[in-house]
């Protein structure tokens, strides 16, 4: 059965938002309209969902899905992979390290300091290893969780194994929500805020929802769609499984105040929806570990152009 085309259930999202969300403030100082609890639904055989009515960076969501994967924590592989959707963060906790003054998110000698932090990520391996830690944040709590005795669970590795053997188990989750941790992943990243999913097996078909706790609904909720059902393909390929349907859950749903006109702007593509993408993926891989970025190729992607919005750090 034909679901809702992703630009359709977004750009309902987004009219939701601007005439129910509520004002308030919020950790970063900008200010936001709020709600909470919302849902969308994608089956996956319609389509890649990936926006149309706004050009998303793919490659970007692919190398970010493949660092968690592989349970690194650390923007080195991210910045030589000129993936900038991490920077922020640890630039500020830099800042605030070493007692520099931080400036204004956005502003000439922000930009200009950011990139040379970057740049030092990329070059220094030694500045990286101290300035480009993120602190136990997704990919270690997806592939080292730690335990009171000491010893590390790797979730996912484990889920494959379950969901092979046991593929009608109701424990099919991965947690990113280590409460332990919290204040640690804060320091120079942000809490998982895509913080729980659970897969599930019918007709031989994997689907996957995702519970988000705290959604950018402008620019994050677009990239954490097109992650988590890439994601599920890739899972369904390893177990040999077909894909079923990729489910959105969100928390505290909201857009940021200085997003308004962006999103109305894209509301206004409404009349000029274009046909899904579709995601290749290379069917000789069967493990987690043997994914690269070359092994993905979207195909007859068409969108409008992108539309540029400030990030809330």
């Amino acid at each position: 059965m034909q679901g809702k085309h992703v630009d359709e259930s977004y750009l309902d999202l987004l009219e939701h938002i601007l005439k129910n969300g509520t004002e308030k403030t919020d950790r970063t100082g900008t200010g936001t309209k709020s709600l909470l609890g919302y849902q969308m639904r994608f089956n996956l055989a319609d389509g890649f969902p990936l926006l149309t009515t706004k050009k998303v960076p793919i490659k970007s969501i692919i190398h970010e899905l493949l660092w968690f994967m592989r349970g690194d924590t650390n923007l080195k592989y991210l910045a030589d992979n000129n993936v900038h959707i991490w920077d922020e963060w640890p630039y500020k906790a830099y800042l605030i390290k070493n007692k520099i003054n931080v400036p204004k998110t956005g502003s000439e000698e922000w930009n200009t300091g950011i990139k040379e932090f970057v740049e030092k990520i990329k070059n220094d391996s030694s500045f990286a290893k101290e300035y480009g830690n993120l602190g136990p944040i997704y990919g270690y709590q997806w592939r080292s969780w730690p335990t009171p005795s000491g010893e590390h669970i790797d979730q996912l590795a484990n889920i494959v194994e379950e969901i092979k053997k046991n593929p009608n188990s109701r424990r099919l989750i991965i947690s990113a929500w280590n409460v332990a941790d919290i204040d640690e992943m804060a320091k120079a990243g942000l809490p998982p805020c895509h913080c729980f999913f659970q897969f599930y097996v019918v007709n031989n078909k994997l689907s996957c929802q995702l519970y988000q706790r705290s959604c950018d609904t402008f620019l994050g909720v677009p990239f954490n769609i097109a992650s988590y059902a890439l994601f599920t393909m890739i899972i369904a390929q390893i177990c040999g499984l077909e894909t079923g349907e990729f489910v959105w859950t969100g928390g505290d749903v909201h857009l940021y105040l200085n997003h308004l006109e962006q999103a109305n702007l894209q509301i206004s593509r409404r009349n000029d929806i274009r046909p899904l993408p579709k995601m290749k993926i290379n069917s000789n891989k069967k493990r987690l570990e043997d994914f690269t970025i070359d092994d993905f190729e979207l195909v007859d992607y068409n969108p409008h152009e992108s539309i540029k919005a400030p990030i809330a750090v």
